[in-house]
């Protein structure tokens, strides 16, 4: 399930996968999408991934993966993470990781929204970052980290939410 929710978590995949799907026909990057988690949390390798998906769709996957830092509290590492994020982001030239993280992204703050609005406030409690300014602060990140997606009607609609969010 998604944090905090009764909603199935295979859905966050699949909606990212379309999200990208409105932006290209390419099946490794839609596929890299639907994948984007799973070298975090689902204990699979990316050579696991590159023998399965072939090599391009694996190093898509392993771009869009955060080191999670395992050995220490989410809580504590959640500022490291973000930061590493966008500036992997802001330095990323290959557009296909740009966009498997916008619609990462994108499928999150539709959540939060949707989430925000039935719930206020508390919301936040649910995640490891429990100050609202620091996830604004993020998801402003990753919408200039990824402004070269601007005219894609996915980026518009997650800077619009955003702004409504925040």
């Amino acid at each position: 399930m998604r944090k905090g929710t009764h909603t199935p978590y295979i859905l966050h995949p699949l909606e990212a996968a379309a999200i990208v799907a409105s932006m290209t026909d390419d099946l490794e990057i839609i596929a890299a999408a639907v994948l984007h988690d799973t070298l975090e949390d689902a204990h699979i390798s990316v050579g696991e991934l590159a023998e399965k998906f072939g090599p391009r769709v694996a190093d898509l996957v392993k771009s869009e993966s955060e080191n999670k830092q395992v050995n220490l509290p989410a809580s504590e590492t959640w500022l490291t993470r973000k930061q590493e994020t966008i500036e992997h982001l802001s330095n990323e030239r290959d557009i296909a990781v740009k966009m498997i993280a916008l619609a990462d992204k994108l499928s999150n703050i539709r959540a939060i929204y949707r989430d925000h609005l039935a719930i206020g406030d508390e919301l936040w409690e649910r995640f490891n970052q429990h100050d609202p300014k620091m996830h604004a602060w993020y998801y402003r990140a990753v919408a200039d980290a990824t402004v070269e997606l601007a005219h894609y009607p996915a980026w518009q609609e997650y800077r619009r939410l955003v702004e409504k969010v925040f």
